[in-house]
């Protein structure tokens, strides 16, 4: 009870006496806080977070509004309008902080990295959101496309007999036709899958391979599916960010989140066949602890996940 208490009054202790700690630290460095954090700490997710939260935190005005400015249109902006915002954010924190950058020349580069990261991350939520409410539609070309693809990438050496056949229970679809099984995560669910069958050809198959199996078999495009849930809600809860933080030093875009994808699919058909399954009704448990592993390698500070799929065997 005693622990409880002290853990809930910290924070709030911290709130108010946080004016106070830093206005010490800067008559004792000279320097304001996210100089000190750009400065001191470490490159990546550690570093990233605190500018995060200092900026959240700030009272200056001109940085409510740059900061509200990014969030309105962040969403929108093609690449080279978000540097512009990126360069325009960074001159509006050291008018504000009056950095001088003839005399702090390293500042502005290494802030400029935490806001890329900052809003690139808030950038990809709103490009994951619209892939995710894209409903997969037969009739568009481009869609038809890429699920002819994804079956050519797998089965190479398999012709595929028509559009609607029970072929595709082969790549792990419930039915005859695929399109209804990407309902739940839209043109996501596609596009993951076939990022992975197309940059990491050789993992993707294996992974095939080993859901094929009599015993341990999973349906493998389902599973793909389900793991692009998994990933939508780590990166919308703001979990994965201690990876995306870590893996990129400069603005997070729709590859780094396919890779993130490719990593927990491979991951996972590891961790299935070592978990010894019954049969696929064991998926629900197995899928579950996958997940809580890593969510908890995420709350680790210096996570990131590599990929790097190495395939021993097929």
């Amino acid at each position: 009870m005693l622990l409880f208490t002290i853990s809930n009054i910290a924070p709030l202790i911290y709130y108010y006496l946080r004016p106070f700690i830093k206005w010490f630290l800067h008559q004792l460095t000279r320097l304001c806080e996210l100089q000190r954090l750009c400065y001191g700490a470490k490159l990546g997710s550690h570093r990233t977070r605190q500018v995060e939260r200092s900026l959240q935190q700030s009272k200056f005005p001109a940085i409510k509004i740059i900061s509200r400015e990014l969030d309105l249109q962040v969403e929108y902006c093609n690449f080279e309008e978000f540097n512009v915002l990126v360069k325009r954010a960074v001159k509006v924190v050291m008018q504000a902080k009056r950095i001088k950058p003839q005399v702090h020349p390293d500042f502005g580069r290494l802030f400029g990295q935490c806001v890329e990261q900052i809003w690139g991350y808030r950038k990809l939520l709103f490009e994951i959101e619209r892939l995710r409410t894209t409903q997969y539609d037969c009739e568009n070309l481009d869609h038809e496309r890429k699920l002819s693809d994804l079956w050519a990438l797998l089965m190479p050496n398999n012709r595929l007999e028509s559009r609607i056949t029970k072929q595709w229970q082969i790549i792990g679809f419930q039915g005859d036709d695929p399109k209804t099984d990407f309902r739940g995560m839209g043109m996501l669910g596609l596009e993951n899958l076939l990022y992975f069958a197309r940059e990491y050809n050789d993992a993707a198959r294996h992974v095939l391979s080993h859901s094929l199996h009599p015993t341990y078999g999973y349906t493998f495009a389902i599973v793909g599916i389900n793991l692009t849930s998994m990933a939508y809600k780590l990166i919308n809860s703001g979990k994965a960010k201690t990876h995306f933080y870590n893996v990129s030093k400069r603005a997070i875009n729709i590859t780094h989140f396919h890779r993130f994808y490719c990593y927990l699919f491979f991951e996972f058909d590891r961790f299935w066949v070592e978990s010894n399954p019954r049969n696929i009704m064991d998926f629900p448990l197995i899928h579950q602890r996958f997940e809580t592993n890593i969510s908890i390698e995420l709350e680790k500070e210096n996570t990131a996940f590599k990929t790097n799929l190495v395939v021993e065997s097929i």
